[in-house]
């Protein structure tokens, strides 16, 4: 095979010579198939750049490779780097153990897959692969399933566009309603997925339109075309699709899940599929939500529904993932007893147990809908019978749309690490035992792939976290710039590492200080959700309200004389979220409503807070935009480092807009003027 270099488009985290240290080698690559082929042509591509060798010893000429203390001899010397696939490993799993010794670096994988991701490890440890003598390291996925969901139409929606929610242009798949002629690219994007660990895709929008809903029955044959450049590279192709597929494409007068001719049409249907496309991965389906049809509409459960459709694909290992946003979105503004926090637990927690083995319930990792800050979401504790699967945003809807840098690892680590039950059980665990770790693309056919340059590292970072959970945000960090950005002419790598650092660590939070304070949530626009309207949803049936007066802001969601949320946890968090006292800063609007005067935990006041934060975001801004002007000229490639400081002035001005009008709304609410006297309009 070929591996794509596409010159008009950024290399992201795979630039030729992040490759070096593997091209320089003499390499030894055991084993058959697909993977290993990739995995060959990778190796052979960078050793024709830098000077190496490589070898290709399939598995019918031997049993495993030599030992490390035995190096197997080639024409030109003994092998440096041997890539081996184990006959004694689990070919389903795609784990690999790496170890140095006697000169030799070897990767020894469980299964193909387990090749590819050894390979791809290497290229990050670059020179330190080959260095001392490295004792043997077992490298295994915590989770299953590592999946990427993009939400794009295949023909643009008159109000999302291309791609709903995407700040990156337009699909890499689709264009003017028919599949893309030139699919150079989509190897070049299975190859950085592949890089960073994920073996999943989705390639449609969750909302499924006319056009799209074909793509299951008339237009299979473009998901399979799709199919056949992810599969090099291990990424099995997943389908969103509507419930009501049996009556928009099957001619049936009902989607009934308990109708005999719905459940036949969904088994004739995808049993098409699997002989067209026979890895295919999966259904994804969004019912009953936001005005997507689903089993309401028949007085049936969502097991129900989500049922009909696993038994179909449980004779080929497929596998639904059941999204539980399911809220009502045409709410009283007046009836305060509605949350839309609690929608997705009381749909879904009394099912528990009631999905088959192969239903994934996809639950956004927080109750809302990928806000800033958010609580985790209850529903990871609440059905332990059921395989859970964690959805995040790596496109930055709710967080400055990829025109603002918010490196998001710290917030997902958080979200991974919380343990619902306070014992050691976190939600990484329960992901890991059930559904795995999903997110929304943030991809699109923009040269950065990402719009802004920097928001390439929030993909990568969530790759490498669903990986290995654990992984520090700062090292993921470190990992994307080491292979994104090449040793400068300048000698200066160390400024631009700095630079980096302090553009991205504390980015999220920066944003969090000039956008909505204390875990309010939303003060968007509607629509678009791009900068601040503080009101947009205050008056709206969407059930985002914070209830803002005169004395105070914030949402009542205790149990004693609110909508009762909290009580939604296990008992020690719902005790940590009902107390005022004990209630975290960074959640208390969301929990609580409280006067303007209320103390935080940090001293200060609730409104002395929002002036004090709004303002110091915008100068956390200002003085990102002064480091990136200063670096040097040359350190990075001019078009990128102009790419970066537009990017910068716009989040600079809107944040800007976030600190006035966010200042301005609460000193005229309050009437508590700023202590610090700061101009406020």
């Amino acid at each position: 095979m070929t591996v794509p270099e596409l010159a008009d488009v950024h290399a992201a985290w795979l630039p030729p010579e992040a490759f070096q240290a593997v091209g320089e080698r003499h390499t030894l690559v055991c084993g058959d198939g697909p993977l290993v082929r990739t995995a060959l042509a990778e190796v052979a591509q960078a050793c024709r750049r830098h000077g190496g060798t490589v070898r290709h010893l399939p598995a019918s000429m031997g049993d495993d490779p030599p030992a490390g203390d035995d190096p197997p001899t080639g024409a030109d010397g003994s092998f440096d780097l041997v890539l081996a696939v184990s006959r004694t490993g689990r070919p389903d799993h795609d784990g690999f153990e790496l170890a140095r010794a006697a000169g030799v670096t070897r990767v020894v994988a469980d299964g193909p897959a387990g090749l590819l991701y050894g390979l791809f490890h290497v290229v990050r440890l670059g020179a330190a692969a080959f260095g001392a003598d490295r004792p043997a390291e077992q490298h295994r996925p915590a989770m299953r399933r590592r999946m990427v969901n993009h939400w794009d139409n295949v023909a643009a929606h008159p109000v999302m566009g291309q791609v709903e929610r995407g700040y990156s242009g337009g699909s890499i798949f689709w264009r003017d309603g028919a599949l893309r002629t030139d699919l150079t690219r989509v190897t070049a994007y299975a190859r950085l997925l592949a890089s960073c660990g994920i073996n999943a895709v989705s390639v449609n929008n969750v909302n499924v339109h006319a056009t799209e809903a074909l793509l299951l029955t008339d237009r299979l044959e473009d998901v399979a075309a799709i199919a056949a450049l992810f599969r090099p590279y291990g990424i099995r192709v997943h389908l969103s699709v509507s419930f009501a597929a049996p009556v928009t494409l099957g001619g049936l007068n009902t989607a009934d899940p308990l109708d005999a001719r719905v459940r036949a049409w969904w088994a004739r249907t995808t049993a098409r599929v699997y002989g067209t496309i026979p890895d295919f991965g999966g259904y994804v389906v969004k019912a009953d939500s936001e005005g997507q049809p689903g089993p309401f509409a028949y007085g049936r459960s969502h097991a129900d529904g989500a049922n009909v459709l696993a038994d179909a694909l449980a004779p080929f290992g497929g596998v639904v993932d059941w999204r539980a946003f399911v809220y009502n979105h045409r709410q009283d503004w007046r009836d305060r007893s509605t949350d839309r926090a609690r929608a997705a637990y009381d749909h879904f927690a009394p099912l528990d147990g009631e999905f088959r083995d192969n239903v994934h319930l996809q639950v956004k990792h927080g109750p809302i809908d990928f806000q800033t800050r958010e609580p985790v979401s209850p529903v990871f504790a609440a059905m332990p019978a059921t395989r859970v699967a964690v959805e995040l945003q790596v496109t930055q809807e709710y967080t400055g749309q990829q025109r603002h840098v918010c490196y998001l690892a710290p917030m997902w680590s958080g979200v991974l690490g919380f343990e619902p039950w306070r014992d050691g059980r976190s939600v990484a665990g329960i992901a890991a035992a059930g559904g795995g770790l999903v997110a929304v693309s943030n991809v699109g056919d923009d040269r950065f792939w990402t719009g802004h340059p920097l928001a390439q590292a929030n993909l990568y970072a969530f790759g490498r976290l669903a990986w290995s959970p654990r992984l520090d945000a700062a090292t993921i960090l470190d990992e994307w710039i080491d292979l994104t950005f090449t040793p400068s002419a300048t000698g200066e790598p160390d400024l631009l590492r700095r630079t980096l650092h302090a553009l991205m660590d504390d980015s999220w939070q920066t944003y969090e200080r000039y956008t909505a304070p204390l875990g309010i949530g939303f003060m968007v626009r509607p629509g678009d959700h791009y900068g601040p309207d503080v009101d947009g949803y205050e008056y709206s049936p969407w059930g985002t309200y914070h209830f803002a007066d005169r004395d105070g802001v914030g949402v009542d969601r205790t149990r004693a004389s609110g909508t009762g949320f909290a009580g939604q946890y296990p008992p020690a968090w719902a005790a940590v979220y009902e107390s005022l006292e004990d209630c975290p800063d960074e959640l208390l609007l969301f929990f609580h409503h409280v006067p303007y005067g209320h103390v935080l935990h940090s001293g200060v006041t609730v409104i002395q807070h929002i002036y004090d934060t709004h303002f110091a975001g915008v100068e956390a801004v200002t003085g990102a935009r002064r480091l990136w002007e200063r670096l040097p000229a040359g350190l990075v490639d001019l078009a990128l480092h102009a790419r970066v400081g537009d990017r910068l002035d716009e989040q600079l001005r809107c944040a800007r807009e976030w600190r006035d009008q966010i200042n301005t709304y609460f000193f005229r609410k309050s009437g508590v003027p700023d202590a610090r006297g700061r101009r406020i309009f």
